[in-house]
């Protein structure tokens, strides 16, 4: 199967779908994925977003046949990977997660070995001549992460998947960049914190020394190989539930020179005016499985942030703050959008999208509603394959709009 290695590439992530072990993964990919296939890209080749578990990646790895077989498959039913979630290590579905989620963080040798495994699977994945990206967490849980020596051994670990990823480059051909990912509570919350995580730490003088060690060359072209393998994965319900401008994020990350190497196309839950009907019909989101942390705005513009939506509630009744504005991380269809004062981010799409084109920054689009199984059934009307072909028409609908890509390069 010949793929397009230049344009758009638009899919959704497998997370959607509960499943830890490889063969369940598998199942996965050859059952629910050509189901949305059908529905969004019948007679063209359709991209995916892959999500493993460290078990389910280890399992792969482990079976000396199965990375040929799987692409030999994917090549069959018109389907190609281009990226992958390497954001939850382990089970993801059915049970109390929370911020757990983000261990290990980059700080513990088993993050850095399961993105290792994840660059191996990739790389055999990848179409010829395109490049792919993996995104990941962003550091780790902030109050587990946020001390200066957890840093250094932050950039340590980093340094030495970009470097890494550099020799596979060498190597293969193959490119693939590890995007961190931006989220509330975590060490890296916001895209402003991101990009000074990189200024002042990824590419510092140190660590520029270090990575010359590491490759063996140059300041410059050690340089060169950071900003090329370690980037930026950017969620727009994250960004939203900071209450960041659209514009003004893609413009700070071009203006450093980051790479963007994948945007997750998503949509966070608002209320506006935060009112006790608005409350109460946003209760029935508080699925206790994730987290859904909670960033309110007051009256005079400040921001209050809660780890979690109970957290929120109580504060409010307690009258610890008079929200104006709530912003909660749960991500919700990208087509759902009622109006009253409990409404959804997705207007901030278009602009976003649109600027990311004029930048130029990113080829790599992911739908990421991976909430559908503890949505309120009031928000799950329709089958699964077609609530996912839903959000992917609308996500190329945004995005034939914004980059003006042929119907070919986008699902």
């Amino acid at each position: 199967m010949r793929v397009d290695p230049h344009p758009i590439h638009l899919t959704y992530c497998s997370n959607i779908h509960p499943g830890e072990s490889w063969p369940e993964v598998l199942q996965t990919l050859e059952r629910q994925v050509p189901q949305v296939k059908a529905r969004v890209s019948p007679d063209a080749p359709m991209g995916v977003g892959l999500r493993l578990s460290a078990r389910a990646a280890r399992e792969l790895l482990g079976r000396p046949t199965a990375l040929p077989a799987l692409r030999s498959a994917l090549d069959a039913r018109g389907l190609y990977v281009f990226t992958l979630n390497g954001f939850p290590y382990g089970p993801f579905h059915g049970h109390a997660i929370k911020q757990a989620v983000y261990r290990p963080d980059w700080c513990e040798p088993a993050r850095a070995a399961y993105s290792a495994d994840l660059f191996e699977i990739l790389g055999a994945l990848l179409p010829d001549a395109m490049a792919g990206s993996v995104s990941t967490v962003p550091g780790g849980f902030r109050p587990d992460i946020d001390r200066p020596a957890a840093r250094l051994r932050m950039r340590e670990q980093l340094l030495r998947c970009a470097a890494d990823l550099w020799r596979r480059e060498q190597d293969t051909g193959r490119a693939i960049t590890l995007a961190l990912e931006p989220e509330p509570h975590c060490m890296l919350e916001t895209t402003e914190e991101a990009v000074a995580f990189f200024e002042s730490t990824l590419l510092g003088p140190e660590a520029l020394e270090r990575m010359a060690a590491l490759i063996g060359a140059t300041r410059v072209t050690a340089e060169a190989a950071i900003r090329r393998h370690l980037g930026l994965c950017l969620d727009t319900c994250h960004a939203a539930v900071e209450f960041e401008d659209p514009r003004t994020c893609v413009d700070r990350i071009a203006a450093a020179g980051l790479r963007l190497a994948k945007v997750q196309i998503t949509a966070a839950l608002v209320l506006d005016p935060v009112t006790d009907e608005a409350v109460a019909r946003l209760q029935p989101f508080d699925d206790g499985q994730y987290l859904h942390q909670v960033v309110a705005r007051d009256d005079h513009g400040r921001l209050h942030r809660f780890l979690d939506l109970d957290d929120a509630i109580r504060s409010r009744a307690q009258g610890h703050h008079r929200p104006v504005a709530w912003r909660v991380h749960f991500h919700v269809p990208i087509f759902h959008d009622e109006p009253g004062p409990l409404s959804t981010t997705a207007d901030s799409l278009a602009p976003l999208l649109a600027q990311v084109h004029a930048r130029g920054l990113s080829p790599h689009f992911e739908v990421e509603t991976y909430t559908w199984g503890v949505l309120p059934p009031s928000h799950r009307t329709l089958p699964l394959a077609d609530a996912i072909a839903r959000e992917l028409t609308t996500a190329a609908a945004l995005l034939r709009h914004t980059h003006g890509a042929s119907r070919e390069c986008v699902a």
